[in-house]
């Protein structure tokens, strides 16, 4: 299942599913390096997004940061759950905590992202 996954340089994922849909989160890295989340603003379903346009925030105790789209498309679905369940993030970043779910416009934008090996070697070269 992680293999299909790709990542933005901005440390969100995203996962083609069936029917041309793909769901999107953050990585398990930025869920670390923001810690204590308090709250998480979500895009409205229906919305047309570009690729490395903001679709939410996610706020910490610490910090507010942008939650990007790594594609451009169409949010189809939210996990409206989520906001009242920060802690899902944590415990499950790449399953029950996803963010959103979206219809690309184009399937080659998800294959220019980076796999999980460069991924990993780019997060590893950063200080948390």
């Amino acid at each position: 299942m992680q293999a299909e996954m790709r990542f933005a340089k901005s440390h969100e994922w995203i996962r083609p599913e069936a029917e041309g849909l793909a769901t999107v989160g953050i990585s398990a890295y930025a869920v670390e390096a923001l810690t204590d989340l308090v709250f998480m603003q979500l895009p409205a379903v229906g919305r047309r997004v570009k690729a490395g346009e903001s679709i939410g925030e996610i706020e910490s105790v610490k910090a507010v940061s942008d939650i990007y789209s790594p594609v451009s498309g169409e949010i189809v679905a939210v996990n409206s759950t989520l906001p009242d369940r920060l802690e899902t993030l944590g415990k499950d970043p790449y399953g029950d905590g996803w963010i959103v779910r979206i219809r690309p416009d184009s399937a080659a934008e998800i294959a220019g992202l980076l796999d999980r090996a460069t991924y990993d070697a780019t997060i590893g070269s950063q200080p948390h």
